[in-house]
């Protein structure tokens, strides 16, 4: 019986030569530089040493030759087979690389991993507090999601199933953008698209926006650090509509990239209350430190 490996970083099946981050289902973007070992030191023995020296210094050679030709012929296959042939290689179940970069490593569980009352985001270096009425996703096909509300009803628009509450993390990895600020207030609208315009197969489960209004924005402490929130109140073609937030803040991992908090919380007598929101971002924290919430940012508040 084959083996899922657990998250971490794996020698990039497309280019041996990195680490690429497996997040247990498929590769991310995320590649770092390995920790280079010391290569063997090739000795020619003096003249006139034994026969038996001079045997092992020529298989040591040849040793090194050979690695070095295996490397090339890597090299030449990443040319040719691209990121397309590492989308489909999963990792060997073996234990993944250890090495003193502060980026994430399933080497060990997390000291907050088996905790029923958070979910860990091992990625970004992040934890979300589970609060009643919410519960680990299960059964969803959307990998950054982190919280959902436990049961899903018919969507009142197109067919298919629907959530009262959502909340989704990721990295953001495909823009250039460093203030948490304008990322935010860059990312609120396809944020609410996603939530309640289109879904992940381009289908309308609320017959699309008609109409939004900004209901809060400003900076706020996540995790220690300052970050940004925009949130927004959106009417749908159908059902009760709800309030979408794009909240952005520094991870405490790798590079320090900016991390994306989405909320979608259905309006009306069903869906989650809305101080969920804040209530959340204030139990974020950094991955195995329960006491982190204030420092950096802790003295400012958004603006309603």
């Amino acid at each position: 019986m084959s083996m899922t490996p657990p998250p971490g970083w794996y020698r990039d099946p497309s280019y041996p030569l990195v680490e690429r981050w497996w997040d247990g289902t498929t590769w991310t973007d995320h590649r770092r530089q390995p920790e280079t070992p010391q290569q063997p030191l090739i000795q020619t023995p003096p003249p006139g040493g034994s026969g038996r020296a001079k045997a092992v210094a020529l298989v040591t050679a040849a040793v090194v030759l050979v690695a070095a030709i295996v490397t090339g012929a890597v090299l030449l296959r990443h040319d040719d087979g691209g990121d397309e042939a590492a989308a489909r290689t999963t990792p060997a179940a073996t234990s993944p690389t250890r090495s003193d970069d502060p980026s994430p490593s399933p080497s060990g569980p997390s000291p907050s991993a088996g905790d029923p009352s958070v979910v860990v985001d091992e990625l970004d270096g992040i934890t979300f507090p589970v609060l009643d009425g919410w519960a680990k996703p299960q059964y969803v096909a959307d990998h950054d999601m982190v919280l959902t509300t436990p049961r899903t009803y018919d969507c009142p628009g197109d067919p298919g199933l629907c959530r009262h509450g959502r909340v989704e993390a990721r990295t953001a990895t495909a823009t250039d953008e460093t203030s948490p600020k304008a990322l935010a207030e860059g990312d609120i609208e396809d944020a609410a698209d996603s939530a309640y315009g289109h879904d992940l197969v381009g289908s309308r489960p609320f017959r699309g926006i008609t109409s939004h209004r900004l209901v809060k924005s400003g900076s706020v402490a996540v995790a220690g650090r300052a970050g940004y929130l925009v949130r927004w109140k959106v009417k749908t073609g159908v059902g009760p509509g709800g309030y979408v937030e794009s909240l952005a803040f520094p991870s405490s991992v790798g590079s320090q990239s900016l991390v994306i908090v989405r909320f979608a919380f259905d309006a009306g007598a069903d869906g989650p209350p809305l101080s969920d929101m804040d209530r959340i971002t204030a139990g974020i924290r950094s991955v195995g430190d329960k006491d982190t919430g204030g420092g950096v940012g802790s003295s400012i508040g958004p603006s309603e």
